[in-house]
């Protein structure tokens, strides 16, 4: 049962945090193919901030990373607990950063194709959502040097 759990656990984080990466990058990708009817100059503009989404699935895919070695048969269930609490923090959190991430990207590429010089402001603004995706990360890392093996 307790590996079942801390099989779960390492599911939600990966597989939310891709999924929210997949959603991301195709809200601000299809934000990027309108703007280029627009105005397709800054298409480099354009792929940098639809990019940004993507980034989650990396942080979900290194929490599971820093899990693997927990995942052995006999885990304690406190450290299944864990690993199923962490991960679904961890999944949620990145699921819905990209998502709103991305939003806040394809805001800033339709403006840009609209002719308005906002891709820094953009680029600043998009930080904020990612920046809980990253404390998410932070709580599957502590978590992981106080779990026992």
């Amino acid at each position: 049962m307790e590996i079942l759990l801390a099989y779960i656990g390492i599911a939600f984080m990966g597989g939310l945090s891709f999924i929210g990466s997949t959603y991301g990058t195709t809200i601000s990708g299809n934000a990027v193919v309108g703007a280029m009817k627009k105005n397709p100059d800054p298409f480099g503009l354009y792929i940098t901030l639809s990019a940004l989404p993507s980034s989650q699935g990396l942080y979900g895919f290194i929490g599971c990373y820093m899990m693997q070695k927990f995942l052995v048969e006999g885990i304690p269930m406190i450290s299944a607990c864990a690993i199923l609490g962490v991960g679904i923090l961890m999944g949620f959190s990145c699921l819905y950063s990209s998502i709103r991430q991305a939003q806040v990207c394809a805001n800033g590429i339709a403006a840009m194709a609209g002719g308005s010089n906002v891709f820094m402001p953009t680029l600043v603004m998009a930080v904020f959502p990612e920046l809980y995706a990253i404390m998410a990360l932070l709580v599957v890392i502590l978590t992981s040097f106080t779990l026992p093996v």
